[in-house]
Order: structure tokens, then C-alpha cells, then sequence
């Protein structure tokens, strides 16, 4: 069958005639022509003053001053091993407290630093008033939504060198209802048509010990995982489950799919529960085409947040592609066979399932890779354009990170509104564009719960150098173009 080949643009122009404009591609599954003609545009004024007050500035000049300070100052930091290695060593010393003076949340000056610089970039807050300011925050820059998401977690090393304990212990009951009530306080705190992240190895050391052996959660378990379902249910609000170290994920998978065939049946409308699939994953393409098959057996939509991997110096090398090219190439294929609903090069069909049935999909495409979130935007324009259908699509960064991808994501929202609103649906966007819907992913919790997160977070922009040497560059732009404005040497 000979691919489709189709170009990468940026995510919105104003009074485009073709489709077709630059010289990066990728691979699709049918044989269209590449460029969409489409005719020409009505007379109309070229630029209106909607469209003036939108792309006059660009896409970071919608961010705060503070933000724009503290990022370029972190990112700064990160660049260089030195200074870098001596503040992850403190986090990692304060994630695990010897003293209460080396704990954030029994040392009131240590816990204000904290708060004053690396929580603040990443985390929302400790309780509603402080996580309800962050989020009216992130929508004021024009982000769609939020994805919250209580720090609570275990990790496997805590269950590796100490003892489990029982299924029916005090320590694992209180576990349970501790994340129980903190999911059902998450849920409480995001809005109608939100994200609630969890993870699943919140519910305690026993729960991730279960999920190391691919086996059911307990009654107790069980019965919180679905109060936390219901509730989220009865406010139309989806969950992320979020990925763990490979050695839990057929156990996340098992819990998941569950509650998937539950909570997403076709006849509620409803796509309560999502599951997050690696790209880096060599195992990934098979995962998810089982996954689609079971979501078409038993009616459901399949609910899939898609990432490149959070986990790498943690896995075995066998299992993860050999280069971050590879892993590129795998996620941009996978984004675009599932915003299709067609198989292709890399998502090919799981063995004896139909090979022309695609099931009801919901998508996170959870990215910090600006080409990534082009070519899909390119694929959502193309699709409005000749109206074709469109799966349910969000796009997620994590709050402190990606903003130059998630800012150019709220412009182009903003755009396509901006056009519409002014002429109505025969203005110059009369065939109309996909506005994108951009959330941030913000983590809450006490300064002490959210240090593993902030851990994570830490090691990510140690080892993106690429990515963080853009963003660097970014902020450092926007903080020359702001500093033009202010002596008026430019507008």
C-alpha cells in the first residue's frame, strides 16, 4: 500500500488557501493526495482587528513575567552538571528525611524555600485555596483545562528493601484510605470536563505489590477505586492512571482495562478512565493493539494518554528502542494511526482481529515535543477540512515545563476563535480549523508528598538537555523581547 505523505506546518495561519507548505513528512496508512486544495477565501479583510489583538505578540508573551523568570532560571541551572548534581542531591536528601530539620513539612524555613522555588514551578499547592489560585492561573494564560494530580506514590524501592505489609494490616488500610480520600479531594477540586491523575501504587505498598504480580486489588482496594470512579463519573470528569516502572505495568493494565469496559460503555457517553501507554516501549505497539481489540469486543471507547516515557534509566535497555529517533518516529506514528482510526507501519492490527474495525477512541497526546503537537494539529485541520469525523483529542505538558509548546497551542486556540468570532462560520476560517484543546497537568500535595514527583521532574530536565536547552532559549527570548518593550525599543 503506498503511505500518504503530508507536510508539518505551524499550528494555525490565518487565510490559508492549501494545506501543503513546508518539507517535513510522514508516513499514513491510505493513499490520498498529500495537499488539500480548498478555494478560494470569500473577499474579506485580510487582517481584522480580532485577528490583530491575537498575533501581535507571541505565543510566550501570554505567559507570566515570574513564570518566564523562574523557568529560564531553572533551566539555566540544569545546564550545568555541577550545580545541577548539588540540588538534586539535596532533593533526594530531603525526600528522605533523617531529621525533622531535613523535612519540608516540620521545618517552616526549609518548607518556604521549597514552596519558593522548585514547587512552585511544577506543583499547584497543599490544599483548595492554593491549588484553585494555581489553576485560575493556568486558564488566565488560556489553557483549556487542568489535569490534577495528588503526589501521593509509592516507589519500588520501598517495597525492595522493607517488609510488605499484610492485605487485612492497619498499615494497609490506612494506606488505601489515604489515597482514597486524596483522590476523591482531587476529583472535588478539578472542574467538569477535567483530568484527575492518579497513580495507582498511591494505594500503598501492598497495592504495588499486588501490581508486581499482576494480580486483583483486595475488596478494600477495590471499593475506593470505584467510590473514586463514581464520583468522578457523576461530574463528567476522566481519570489518568498514570504509567509506572515496566515491572508493574501488566498489573496497571489488568486494573485498568477493568474498570475501561465499566466506566466507558458507548451507550453512557462517557470516557471515564484513560490508560497511559510508553512510546519508548518496544512493547507498546502490541500493547495498544490488543488494547483496541478488547475496547471493540466489549463496546467501550478505549481511553489512551500517550507518552514518550518517563522511566528510562530505570528499564531494561532490551526493552526500550535503541535511540530517541526511533522513539520519535513510534510515537508520531502511533498519534497518527490512532487520530485516524486507521493501522498503519507501526500499530498494525493484533492477531485474528479485524483489520478495517477501529473502536471509539479518546486521546491525551501528552507531549513536550513541539513537531509532535504539530503534525497532529496538521492531521485535526486536514480532517476539518474535509470534514471528516475527529476523535476526542487533548494535549497535555506538564505545568513548569514545554510552555513555548503549550503557549503556541493557546495562540492557535485563540486564533481560530478570534477569526470566527469576527466573521462567523463563512469568515476567513469559513472551512474553520481545529481549535486545540491544551491542558497543564499540575501535581498537589504537601511540599514533603510531592518531592518524589519533583524528583522525577528534576531528572527529566537533567536528561532532556535538548528539549531544555530550547526552552532556555526560549524564555531567555522572551525575556529580551519584554525587557525591548519596557524601554520601548521595539512593540
Amino acid at each position: 500500500m503506498k503511505p500518504r505523505i503530508y507536510p508539518v506546518r505551524p499550528l494555525l495561519k490565518p487565510q490559508i488557501h492549501v494545506l501543503s507548505i513546508n518539507r517535513r513528512y510522514v508516513q499514513s496508512t491510505k493513499p490520498k493526495a498529500a495537499t488539500i486544495a480548498v478555494p478560494p477565501l470569500p473577499e474579506t479583510p485580510r487582517h481584522t482587528p480580532a485577528h490583530a489583538a491575537v498575533t501581535h505578540q507571541p505565543p510566550l508573551a501570554y505567559l507570566p513575567l515570574k513564570n518566564v523568570i523562574r523557568t529560564y532560571l531553572i533551566t539555566r541551572i540544569s545546564s550545568s552538571p555541577a550545580l545541577w548534581g548539588i540540588f538534586f542531591w539535596g532533593l533526594q536528601l530531603l525526600a528522605t528525611p533523617k531529621t525533622a530539620l531535613l523535612d519540608p513539612d516540620k521545618n517552616r524555613a526549609l518548607n518556604w524555600v521549597l514552596k519558593k522555588t522548585f514547587y512552585s514551578q511544577f506543583c499547584a499547592g497543599e490544599n483548595g485555596a492554593e491549588v484553585a489560585k494555581t489553576t485560575k492561573a493556568v486558564k488566565g494564560v488560556g489553557y483549556h483545562g487542568i489535569i490534577l494530580e495528588y503526589a501521593l506514590e509509592v516507589l519500588l524501592d520501598g517495597i525492595e528493601h522493607g517488609p510488605v505489609p499484610g492485605a487485612d494490616s492497619p498499615e494497609t488500610k490506612r494506606e488505601i484510605e489515604e489515597w482514597r480520600r486524596g483522590m476523591l479531594y482531587t476529583v472535588e477540586m478539578a472542574g467538569p470536563g477535567e483530568f484527575a491523575a492518579l497513580k495507582w501504587s498511591g494505594l500503598g505498598r501492598y497495592a504495588l505489590h499486588l501490581l508486581k504480580q499482576n494480580k486483583p486489588p483486595t475488596p478494600l482496594m477495590d471499593s475506593a477505586i470505584r467510590e473514586v470512579c463514581d464520583a468522578a463519573a457523576a461530574k463528567n470528569l476522566a481519570l489518568l492512571p498514570g504509567a509506572e516502572e515496566e515491572i508493574t505495568n501488566a498489573g496497571i493494565d489488568t486494573w485498568t482495562l477493568a474498570l475501561e469496559r465499566e466506566y466507558n460503555r458507548h451507550e453512557t457517553g462517557q470516557t471515564i478512565m484513560y490508560n497511559t501507554y510508553q512510546a519508548y516501549l518496544k512493547s507498546t505497539p502490541e500493547k495498544i493493539a490488543r488494547h483496541l481489540a478488547d475496547a471493540r469486543e466489549h463496546g467501550y471507547t478505549i481511553g489512551i494518554k500517550l507518552v514518550r516515557g518517563a522511566y528510562l534509566a530505570s528499564e531494561p535497555k532490551s526493552q526500550v528502542w535503541s535511540s530517541k529517533a526511533e522513539t520519535d518516529r513510534v510515537y508520531n506514528s502511533l498519534a497518527e494511526s490512532l487520530l485516524r482510526r486507521q493501522y498503519g507501519e507501526v500499530l498494525r492490527p493484533a492477531p485474528g482481529s479485524d483489520n478495517e474495525s477501529f473502536p471509539q477512541v479518546a486521546l491525551v497526546l501528552a507531549t513536550h515535543n513541539a513537531e509532535s503537537v504539530r503534525r497532529a494539529q496538521e492531521i485535526r485541520n486536514q480532517q476539518v477540512a474535509a470534514a471528516e469525523p475527529r476523535i476526542t483529542l487533548a494535549y497535555a505538558q506538564l505545568m513548569g515545563m514545554a510552555d513555548e509548546v503549550g503557549c503556541e497551542l493557546v495562540q492557535a486556540g485563540k486564533l481560530a476563535m478570534a477569526e470566527q468570532g469576527a466573521h462567523g462560520a463563512y469568515g476567513p476560517l469559513w472551512r474553520k480549523v481545529d481549535i486545540p484543546k491544551a491542558y497543564k497537568c499540575l501535581c498537589w500535595g504537601t511540599a514533603g508528598e510531592c518531592l518524589q514527583f519533583l524528583l522525577r521532574r528534576a531528572a527529566e530536565n537533567k536528561d532532556a538537555a535538548t528539549r531544555t536547552a530550547t526552552t532556555r532559549k526560549a524564555m531567555a527570548g522572551e525575556l529580551k523581547r519584554r525587557i525591548k518593550v519596557a524601554l520601548r525599543l521595539t512593540s
